[in-house]
């Protein structure tokens, strides 16, 4: 397994706050936490930017469901560039990919792509655990065909679970060191966070990121 210091490990960490009663309050000690630990960035809904912070901010779109037209995501990805994110996780259109759709999965990403264009990091959000092996490697190159930068594992709210190691290692496996692989939900201890890493993630989503690198249990996201 993959052993990191604190300051490596914080360095891939994306500190996490979605929770749909999260006050202003809330952010504002998430972004000053991040700091204080050394995070890589915050992820935020985008109702909360912009998010006045040294790190980098990232925020999610479609979120949570996926069930949204490709217009409003785009949309949306637009109007969170426009408040200083630099990062959008980007939720697919689950159903598509279950069904094999993956020339409709493409072009989703690509409409999020043209709204939200690099450097603006774009990370596409899968579910992992919702899908079959074959549909996660459909989904992961439909979204290197698109210009994603990301691939990711889960929003972290899907009753099919969050992140696990097979499914990081077939992403990994699938888009080679071409993307990265953000592993998120349900990540809880330094051990598992480890261990995603072990498999292929270079980038971790945590909402309780202090507990983890601290070497104990969090909770959340």
């Amino acid at each position: 397994m993959t052993t990191l210091d604190r300051d490596q490990l914080a360095a891939l960490i994306d500190h996490t706050l979605l929770k749909p009663e999260a006050t202003r309050t809330d952010v504002t000690a998430l972004l000053r936490e991040a700091e204080e630990l050394g995070t890589y960035s915050v992820c935020v809904s985008p109702s909360m930017l912009p998010a006045e912070t040294t790190v980098k901010v990232a925020t999610v779109c479609g979120f949570p469901s996926g069930q949204h037209a490709p217009s409003l995501k785009a949309a949306e990805a637009a109007d969170s560039v426009s408040k200083g994110a630099d990062e959008v996780d980007m939720v697919l259109n689950v159903g598509l990919a279950r069904a094999g759709e993956f020339a409709a999965v493409e072009d989703e990403i690509r409409a999020v792509r043209e709204a939200a264009p690099s450097p603006v990091v774009l990370k596409v959000i899968i579910e992992s655990a919702a899908l079959e092996d074959e549909q996660i490697v459909g989904v992961c190159e439909a979204a290197e065909r698109a210009g994603a930068d990301f691939v990711k594992t889960s929003t972290g709210f899907h009753p099919a679970g969050g992140a696990s190691e097979h499914a990081v290692r077939l992403m990994r496996a699938t888009v080679g060191d071409r993307l990265g692989v953000k592993a998120s939900g349900g990540i809880r201890t330094r051990e598992a966070a480890e261990a995603m890493v072990a498999a292929g993630a270079s980038r971790l989503g945590l909402s309780s990121s202090r507990a983890i690198l601290d070497g104990g249990t969090g909770s959340g996201y």
